[in-house]
């Protein structure tokens, strides 16, 4: 069994292969049939049935076991990420490992699917430095994102010195990469 580690950059590597293999489409089908259909099963269970507190356990586990440097924020109808170190793409830029050209879309290939099908909308953006930011509302629910600083007050990653220094033109509503929309 390969480590955490070892596996992060496997894993960026198979997008890129997928991509020559197939193009875009290819790499989208696999988050999609792969991840968030396949290995991710356990997610959606408890997401459908939990809603966000379903969301609270997943990614209570699963952030804690991977020692991402996030903060989440949750509300009665509002479950927020702020990932001001994600843990396997700071391993890919100490590493120099860029084989993909946009490792961080692989979380919405797989994630936006999911909330989808779990009647559920986010609001994502990220910055290619391991920093990201989601907002997670039941997908009748018409608010958009919060201002910097409103829902997560100073663990809002887009008040970081870094994130207004790096790209952030990644803004979508997600439910698939492909149907992204800008503020």
């Amino acid at each position: 069994m390969i480590g955490c580690y070892d596996f992060c950059g496997h894993y960026e590597w198979t997008f890129a292969w997928l991509e020559a293999q197939g193009g875009h489409p290819m790499v989208l089908d696999y988050w999609h049939d792969a991840i968030s259909r396949d290995s991710q099963r356990h997610a959606e269970a408890l997401i459908v049935s939990k809603g966000i507190d379903g969301m609270r356990e997943y990614w209570k586990h699963t952030l804690d076991e991977e020692a991402a440097d996030q903060v989440t924020t949750i509300k009665d109808d509002v479950f927020r990420i702020d990932m001001h170190q994600c843990p396997s793409k700071g391993f890919l830029l100490a590493n120099n490992l860029q084989q993909y050209s946009d490792y961080c879309d692989h979380c919405m290939g797989w994630i936006g699917p999911l909330m989808k099908r779990a009647g559920f909308v986010i609001d994502h953006e990220h910055n290619h430095c391991g920093q990201c930011w989601w907002e997670i509302r039941a997908s009748n629910n018409p608010e958009r994102p919060a201002a910097p600083g409103i829902l997560a007050g100073s663990a809002d990653v887009r008040l970081n010195e870094n994130w207004k220094s790096a790209s952030t033109d990644h803004y979508e509503r997600a439910t698939h990469p492909d149907e992204k929309t800008s503020l």
